[in-house]
């Protein structure tokens, strides 16, 4: 039988996990399955933070009676309408009719729209509190972190901060629920793919609500996807890791990506990450797009500096899964990034005026020459495609543009 774990004095977690679904949103892998983070304040009133994907409804209701047994609650607090966090609400009314429902004035217009809810709403300001007798809870609205109804909830007395999906991260919590009980470095790759994959486009929204919070002391954050952040220097580099993500800042490290029909494009992937290694980059990422998850790859790209992708042309337009990676990043408006490009085609390109037109279009450094290949590899585009990767190297190691032509070692 559950055991409720208490994680701060009259806080428990009555969330679950899906080793189920394959795909978030439909879209987005779960190799490691996912949480839905839930929380209950057993205090005068009770409080239940967010609810849980209407599949797992069941398991869900069995934590709170564990906690609350026939006690009703008071307020239900709705951080975040998405329905893996919303789904059980229609439920959680008909097992507890009188509860209050606390939201902001987007979280009303929701609530309508997705379940046709309307009574016993209850409408918050920014900065509101409310009392639970020997708790209070403080709203702090954090529009379009990702959704423009988000809000995040403090817990006063207890500092701390139910944050929604915010540094949240792909992957169940398997035994323990705290940071304390797990090994956090395993989340550090996840929380990099959720945030690139699910909040990438919204990094200035995410930079005003960090602002809104430096002032707030926070002794743990409670995501609703992921570990229970507890310890000081976990939640410390969370925080860290949101504030860079969002500024788009990266680590020195290079991805390539490309698109290959018969592999000659691929050669010239091969030969640009063997110069840039050549030349002393050590993180090198390859990502033939045919096979790689394109979530894999933006993870990669809000990881690291560098990133020089390259397509054949495909019915006088790019390789479509490069089209469509290129789409995805100017959908999370990518910048900050040194940035080079390679093509290949055999009668006619296309591919090199369209990659030309992203470096136009996005607030990327361009750091060589591109590289275009007719056919397949001569002489001259092998020494091109080296002048790509050095340059690239150069550029990421000391930050010094190195002219095409020149032999000078970069060190």
């Amino acid at each position: 039988m559950y055991k409720p774990l208490e994680i701060a004095k009259d806080l428990y977690y009555v969330g679950v996990n899906d080793r189920t679904k394959h795909l978030f949103e439909n879209l987005w892998p779960l190799p490691y399955g996912v949480s839905y983070n839930a929380y209950i304040i057993d205090d005068e009133k009770k409080a239940l933070i967010d609810t849980v994907d209407v599949c797992y409804s069941d398991l869900f209701f069995q934590k709170v009676t564990r906690v609350l047994g026939d006690k009703p609650i008071d307020y239900l607090i709705v951080n975040h309408m998405e329905p893996d966090h919303s789904g059980s609400i229609g439920l959680l009314l008909s097992r507890y009719p009188n509860i209050q429902i606390v939201g902001n004035k987007h979280t009303v217009k929701m609530l309508k729209g997705y379940y046709g809810i309307t009574q016993h709403v209850g409408v918050v300001e920014d900065m509101q509190t409310l009392s639970l007798g020997r708790n209070t809870l403080q709203f702090y609205l954090t529009p379009m972190v990702h959704w423009p109804e988000t809000m995040m909830t403090y817990l006063q007395e207890q500092q701390v901060l139910f944050s929604a999906d915010a540094f949240g991260t792909f992957g169940t919590l398997d035994g323990g629920v705290l940071d304390s009980q797990l090994i956090p470095e395993r989340y550090r790759g996840e929380m990099i793919r959720y945030y690139s994959n699910i909040v990438g486009k919204f990094g200035s929204p995410v930079q005003t609500a960090l602002k809104k919070l430096a002032e707030v002391p926070i002794g743990t954050i409670c995501s609703t996807h992921g570990p229970v952040w507890t310890e000081k220097e976990n939640i410390a580099e969370v925080v860290t890791l949101y504030d860079r993500l969002s500024r788009y800042e990266a680590e020195s490290g290079l991805v390539i990506a490309y698109g290959s029909m018969y592999g000659h494009t691929e050669q010239l992937a091969e030969l640009i990450a063997n110069e840039a290694a050549t030349h002393g980059v050590r993180n090198i990422v390859l990502h033939n797009v045919s096979k790689s998850h394109i979530s894999d790859i933006i993870r990669d790209v809000f990881t690291y500096k560098g990133l020089i992708v390259g397509s054949p042309t495909y019915n006088n337009k790019l390789y479509p899964e490069v089209e469509s990676l290129l789409s995805a990043l100017q959908n999370r408006y990518l910048k900050n990034r040194f940035f080079g490009y390679f093509g290949s085609f055999t009668w006619a390109d296309a591919s090199s005026k369209q990659l030309a037109a992203f470096v136009n279009e996005s607030e990327v450094e361009l750091v060589s020459d591109p590289v275009i290949m007719k056919q397949a590899m001569l002489e001259e585009i092998e020494e091109k495609a080296r002048m790509l990767g050095k340059s690239m190297a150069c550029k990421l190691l000391s930050g010094a543009a190195v002219s095409p032509g020149r032999n000078t070692d970069c060190h």
